[in-house]
Parts: structure tokens; sequence; C-alpha cells
């Protein structure tokens, strides 16, 4: 089957899972699963999802990754290609550890064809992706999940416990850092000239996918450096913010913010910035003191150290959140355990006792015995989508003023040719590009 044959079948598809329901299952009965890339995070994705299940197919453009992964799932069958595995008929869900830029055409073709699916962070590349990705999975009926790991951790519970209980009282504002890009990864970069044909393992038009055409170099996009190239990746911010704003709007009960805006070197067409800051205005919440303020910060910049209220000899994190009350801070890091200063204020605070969860379990327990998730698409998308913005302001240059509703930048057109993208002529998805 070529992909426009199959792309079609997808669209015609799509009224054909609804009516046929998902998949019954007895209680605690075994989940047969897809992966759809297994380097990288892919291979966790597939092993953690394993567990209790059974993986019968694997999808990697790379068959060096692919037989690697074969190697650990003899039976399962193999393919580089993920509209072919979307075909094998003994499949109730998917795992999608893709580039970012391929995460919304494989999950949203596989949920109108009734399959669940666990897809990486960030949920989408472009916030229009993951508005349609919510939407989508709310119309299939699919369990869902994206993969954002830290949030079934007793760490970030107590944390969200903390606010929610008003220990620090109304929240003002919050400040939210990453020490990515750092050594992990290349930003500020220009497009090499030329190029080679990609090695045999690498099915390179299969790793294009959606995006625009442009020939292999090594070394430059696969693997892993994708992420600083704005046609692959989503930078930084992509990479973290959906980690490290997930107890922010979690804590708070965030809606969409009214207004983003940001900072950083001269924006680039190709490439993400070296460092950025971006600030978020929130309506408020019963959990803050008013419209709240949330600030990010990578790379080498971080909020200052006098609002934090901590000893002189604290050590901080390199990835962390900060929030400021009328009682006093809390901060959570990553991977460090939440923290309230001034520490005198708070000495007899006792913390409950709350236990980590399997993130990934979870999943799978919920497709088995239909439970849910706590980080289904229908919170993960809109968080995505807040995430995404900040980059939608740093690109465009100037701040945006947002209706949520209609997915448009009321005071900047130049910022809306960043909500949505086109995608490569073949490779279109029906409601998406």
């Amino acid at each position: 089957m070529n992909r426009r044959s199959f792309l079609s079948q997808v669209a015609v598809g799509v009224g054909a899972a609804t009516c046929l329901g998902r998949t019954s299952f007895a209680a605690n009965s075994e989940v047969r699963i897809g992966c759809v890339g297994v380097g990288g995070k892919g291979w966790s994705d597939m092993h953690e999802t394993s567990v209790g299940h059974k993986i019968v197919a694997i999808c990697d453009i790379d068959e060096e990754r692919l037989a690697k992964a074969h190697e650990k799932f003899p039976d399962a069958q193999k393919f580089t290609d993920w509209r072919k595995l979307l075909e094998h008929p003994g499949i109730d869900a998917v795992t999608v550890s893709t580039p970012d830029h391929m995460h919304a055409a494989v999950t949203i073709s596989a949920m109108e064809l009734g399959k669940h699916a666990y897809t990486q962070k960030p949920l989408a590349h472009s916030v229009f992706e993951a508005r349609r990705i919510a939407e989508v999975a709310e119309k299939q009926g699919v369990i869902t999940q994206m993969g954002i790991q830290h949030h079934a951790t007793a760490r970030l519970k107590l944390a969200v416990h903390a606010i929610q209980d008003g220990v620090i009282g109304k929240v003002s504002d919050v400040h939210v850092w990453t020490d990515r890009p750092g050594t992990f990864w290349k930003q500020g970069l220009q497009r090499p000239t030329g190029g080679s044909e990609a090695p045999k393992s690498v099915h390179w038009d299969n790793w294009i996918g959606v995006a625009p055409f442009r020939p292999y170099v090594a070394g430059v996009y696969h693997p892993f450096h994708w992420r600083g190239w704005w046609d692959f990746g989503t930078g930084a911010l992509g990479d973290m913010g959906c980690h490290l704003l997930d107890p922010v709007v979690n804590a708070l009960q965030l809606s969409a913010p009214k207004s983003v805006s940001a900072e950083g070197p001269e924006p680039d067409a190709e490439s993400g910035p070296l460092w950025c800051i971006v600030t978020y205005k929130f309506p408020g919440s019963q959990y803050t003191s008013d419209e709240v303020k949330v600030t990010w910060y990578e790379a080498s910049k971080m909020p200052d150290k006098s609002l934090f209220l901590a000893p002189d000899d604290w050590k901080g994190s390199q990835n962390g959140v900060l929030f400021r009350g009328e009682k006093g801070n809390l901060f959570v890091g990553f991977p460090e355990m939440p923290e309230l200063f001034p520490k005198a204020d708070f000495a007899n605070y006792k913390w409950p006792e709350l236990s980590d969860h399997n993130h990934y379990t979870q999943w799978t327990s919920a497709i088995a015995n239909g439970t849910k998730t706590n980080c289904p698409f229908s919170y993960s998308g809109p968080l995505t989508e807040t995430v995404l913005l900040g980059n939608v302001a740093y690109r465009t240059g100037q701040p945006i003023e947002w209706d949520s509703k209609n997915l448009v930048a009321t005071n900047c057109e130049a910022a809306n040719k960043f909500i949505r993208r086109e995608y490569r002529d073949g490779w279109s998805i029906p409601g998406l590009g």
C-alpha cells in the first residue's frame, strides 16, 4: 500500500473505528502493542509498556535500531514504515516515540483506526496539532497518555498537594528553568549545504515524513540532533517544557495563557535559539492571588537567586520550578524533592506520605481494565499548546495576545503562520495538515 492509499484509508475509516468500537478486554487481559520509534526514548517506552503485555509490532526508520529491538522482542513483526505497522490486524495500542515532527501524524492516524495511544512529549510539533490530537482522542474514546513520567512521582505529587493545600498561600508568580540545550544538543545552527546518500540502514524519506524534504547529512539530524531544528524539533522549551510546566499547570489549575512574550537572540528560521526567556500571563485561579505570571528560562539563563529566599549555601537545581506565594516559596527540582522557603517559616511543616506510581503501567492497565490515566490527551494537549506558544512568541519576535478558543493571535498576524504548518506533498493527514 502506498502512502496516498493508506492516508485515504484513514480518512474513510474514521467512522468505521467508532462504529465497531474499541477492542473489548477482560479484566487484566493482555494488551497487544505496536511501537513506532524504538531507539532513544522509544527503547524505554517499548520496554516499560511490555511489562505484563505483548509487543507485537515494532517500527523504526533505522534498521540497526530495529534489529536491536527485534533481538529483545523476536516475536514482534518489523516495519520501517509506520503506516504499514498500523495495518497490522493484531494491534490494540501504539507507542509513538518519533522525532517531534511526526508525533501528530502517527498518533492521529492510529487513533482514527481505534488504537489507544502513548505519545512522547511534546504531544505535537505545532499548537494546531496538539488541539487536533486531543479532539480526535475524545471523539474516538481511546485511552491515552503523554510521556511525562515525572507526573507520576511522589515528588511532584507533594508539590501539587502543598500548593493546593495553601501552604504558601495564593501564588503570584512562578519561575521555571532548564539547562537545556546545553551540551545535550546544538541550537543556533545554520543549515548545512549539500548532503549525501543516507546509510542503507536508514530510510531517510520515511524519517523526513511530513516535514519539508532536505538531504541527509551525517551527524546533523539523525539520531537525536533533530531537536535543534525547527522543521523537526521544538527546541529546549519543547523538550523540557512539558515536564517542567506540568506541575505549574496542574497545581494551579491554569487555563490557556492570555498572552505570551519572549526574548533571546535574533530568531532564525532554521534552528532554535542558544537561550530564551518566555513570559506567560494566565488568568487567575482559586490557587493564585490574581493573574499569574510564569517565566521560563533556558540554557545559561536562570531566575535571580534572591527570588528563592533560600539559604546562602543552597545548591539549587539545573532543572526546576519555583512557586512564589503570600506566605513563602515552594521549590521542586528535577530530580530534587520539594522544599519550602524561608526554611525557618516552615520548620514545623509535615509533608504527607505519598508514593510514586508507574506512568507506563497506568496506561496499559487503563486499557485492560477500563480505568483512567493521569495525563490523557485531554490534559496533555492543552499543556502542549501552552508550551509551544512560547516558541511561537519567540519566533514571531513580539508579544502575542492569545485567543485559545479560535487558536489565533489577535494582535499579530505573523504569529499565526507558526500555529499550523503545511505537510509535505503526499503526507497530508485528513483534517491535520
